[in-house]
């Protein structure tokens, strides 16, 4: 079993990665994209747990490793 684990910076927290990828895109003759937003992406990998145990383990780690959750928000998904 496996987790997917997107971590993005809230909407209200300004991206200036994100802003520089979209000015890149821009002067590459992409002018039709408004916006970009720069994100993290995870896979771990899980052994010897149930689906809920892997839930709530990814959940735990998501919250107290992977984000900060003054400015970031994350969402997974328990793959087989």
């Amino acid at each position: 079993m496996k987790a997917h684990v997107w971590v993005m910076l809230k909407s209200t927290v300004l991206d200036p990665q994100g802003q520089t990828i979209q000015r890149a895109l821009g002067s590459l003759g992409h002018t039709k994209i408004k916006d970009v937003r720069q994100g993290k992406f995870f896979v771990l990998a899980l052994d010897g747990m149930s689906r809920d145990e892997a839930h709530s383990e990814v959940e735990r780690i998501a919250k107290d490793v992977l984000t900060n959750p003054v400015i970031e928000e994350f969402r997974f998904d328990i793959v087989e």
